[in-house]
This record gives structure tokens, sequence and C-alpha cells, in this order.
């Protein structure tokens, strides 16, 4: 019976192996090429990403633990503030400090409620509290607001209490815009700062107006000095 002629066995024309050869060639290049490329993207992109990531977690990590070590810190700064005013509303001698307590109020009161809505969505994220590095002794907070409710003259005492108040609260607003991630937090403090150092200028010519002397640069409660002036302007024990 005739068929298809028997060739196995039987050697390939030289032309025919020269063609198998550079099949075979080209598909071990192609395989090499797909699998080195898939080893390489894997190692150096993804290797790349994953440190990146890392990094940039480190970052976001450690200003996200300031935004909330300045809310932290802020909320009950600005709770006192709002104590002081609120003496002050019922004290003050003078229609400048009336004003002053009755924005001191209003802004801050507001300015609360954002840093407690933020620090919370923080906290659902994860987010630790940080370090906002000011200490203690430069935020403000040394004298009792309880104090103004037998001080005299009130309205002097108010502003030398409220003074350095205010400089500690910008000076942990510089320490938010300086390491602080939280775009709403540091737009927060940067108003913070322009605001309540208006407010320090217009205390300070207050005082000398209706005193004579604007506030001494450093206060002398927190430094451990006094003068004549100084020691009339806090209350009487």
């Amino acid at each position: 019976m005739t068929g298809w002629p028997h060739t196995e066995g039987m050697p390939l024309s030289r032309p025919c192996r020269s063609l198998v050869t550079c099949v075979l060639l080209l598909c071990a290049v192609a395989l090499s090429a797909c699998g080195g490329g898939a080893g390489a993207g894997a190692g150096a992109d993804g290797g790349g990403d994953h440190r990146q990531g890392n990094h940039g977690s480190a970052v976001a990590g450690a200003g996200a633990g300031v935004d909330r070590a300045f809310a932290a810190a802020m909320i009950p700064h600005h709770e006192s503030a709002v104590e002081m005013a609120r003496i002050a509303r019922e004290r003050a001698q003078s229609g400048f400090v009336r004003g002053l307590a009755a924005d001191i109020i209003r802004t801050q009161q507001a300015e609360i409620e954002t840093l407690r809505r933020i620090d919370a969505q923080l906290e659902r994220d994860g987010v630790a509290i940080g370090d906002l590095g000011v200490p203690d002794h430069m935020q403000g907070m040394d004298d009792d607001p309880a104090d103004l409710r037998d001080a005299e003259p009130f309205d002097r005492a108010f502003v030398d209490m409220m003074i350095p108040h205010h400089q500690g609260a910008i000076a942990m607003a510089q320490a938010e815009l300086a390491r602080g991630e939280n775009p709403e937090l540091k737009a927060l403090a940067q108003a913070i700062i322009g605001a309540q150092q208006r407010e320090i200028d217009a205390m300070n010519d207050f005082r000398e107006r209706e005193y004579g002397s604007a506030l001494p640069q450093e206060h002398p409660r927190t430094h451990g000095d006094s003068d004549g002036d100084h020691s009339q302007a806090h209350p009487v024990e």
C-alpha cells in the first residue's frame, strides 16, 4: 500500500538543520527575555517601590504623630484661653479687653472643634500621638486662669496672663508647621500664628497706653524674676 514515505531516522538536510537551530535559538532568547524582565521588574521596581513605601510610611507616621501631638496640646491650651476670656467677659474694665475676650471665645472654640475632628480621624487611621517638641515651660500654661477672679487691676492682669499664653500657642503652632503633615492642621497653625501675634501686639499697645509699659519680653513669673510693675499686674494672693 502506498503512503507517505518513511522518514523516521532519516537525517535532516543541512538547510533544515540550520532552520531548526535558528528557531530554537530565537525561542530561547524570547523565553530568557520574558523571564529575566519579569524577575528584574520584581527585583528592581518591586524592591524599589517597597523601600520607598517603607520610607514614605515612616515619614508620614512621624508627621502624623506630630499632628496628633499638636492637637493634644492645643485643645487644652485653647480651653484655658477660653476660660480666661469668660472671666474677662464678666470682669473686664475696658472695651478693649471685653472685645478681645469675645473674639477669643468665638475663634478658639471653633478651632477646638476643628482640632478634635481632625484628631479623631487620625486616631481612626491608627496614628499614635507623637512628640510636638515644645517643652511645657514654653507653652505658656504656667498661670492659673482661676487667679483672674480676684486680680486687680483686672485688665492688666488679664493681658499679662494672656500674652505669654499666646506666645506659647505660637511656639506650638510653629512646631506643627515645621514637622506636621496634615494640611488642614498646618493651615490652622499658620492662622493661629498670625491671629495671636496680632493680639499680642494689640495687648502690648493697650498695656503701654493704660499702664505705662508693654509686658517684658521674657515673662518674669516663668523665669523666677520680678519687678514692681509686674507684681502689681498679677492677682493679689
